[in-house]
């Protein structure tokens, strides 16, 4: 009696197994259909319905980089800050159409932007992360240039970086002999500016100056590169 209670439940457990296979071999192979049937008329034409649930755009919708980036150009923040850019270039006299500048830790790339407005058609952008076409990928602390490239390398970032000196011995090698640093800096005077001027091992102090940049009070320090014929 039991041997033939144990069949029929091995029995009943064979069934029970294959039809739970032929369920998920039928929910593997199907691709479930959306709530909304497909010739169901949409009353609002801007909304698009994902044809099944697995529809990538439903995760993952496609935004047009050049749009988006244009929208971004076109705002009264962005333009704003271009344009405080500008101001602070034109005040250096410094720049002309064939100088070639590199900006360090350039961010978004507002004074990229700013400088190619202004018809210097060489700048270079650079940041850790990079944001194109204005600024590419490369780490200020060792940067992918050869020495003496540049007429004039800038940053306004110096303060944030956690090696200040390092940035400093990359521009100064960036920069042809002759050339100039150019650093803007929270709003400081007389033993602040002399420290910063300090990290430039290879440079001549020029002079400070408080501007104002993007809406904040600065100081912007002039340094002159002098490569001795030893070094």
């Amino acid at each position: 009696m039991e041997k033939h209670i144990e069949n029929f439940l091995n029995k009943v457990s064979l069934v029970f197994i294959t039809i739970a296979t032929i369920i998920l071999l039928y929910l593997y192979l199907h691709t479930p259909e959306t709530c909304i049937p497909p010739n169901t008329p949409i009353t609002k034409p801007h909304l698009k319905f994902p044809s099944s649930s697995c529809d990538p755009s439903l995760n993952h919708p496609y935004i047009d980089p050049t749009k988006k980036r244009l929208k971004l150009w076109s705002s009264k923040s962005w333009l704003s800050q271009v344009s405080s850019f500008t101001i602070f270039f034109q005040s250096l006299n410094l720049l002309n159409n064939k100088t070639k500048v590199l900006c360090v830790s350039a961010g978004a790339g507002h004074e990229v932007m700013a400088l190619n407005n202004m018809g210097v058609s060489d700048v270079t952008g650079v940041e850790i992360v990079d944001s194109l076409p204005l600024v590419k990928r490369a780490d200020p602390n060792n940067l992918p240039f050869f020495d003496g490239v540049f007429d004039l390398a800038f940053s306004a970032h110096l303060e944030e970086a956690l090696f200040p000196l390092r940035i400093v011995g990359e521009m100064e090698r960036t920069v042809r002999n002759g050339g100039v640093c150019v650093v803007a800096v929270e709003e400081c005077g007389g033993e602040e500016v002399d420290a910063i001027a300090m990290l430039f091992r290879k440079s001549m102090f020029v002079g400070a100056e408080n501007v104002t940049l993007i809406g904040m009070r600065m100081t912007r320090i002039i340094m002159r590169v002098v490569i001795s014929s030893s070094s």
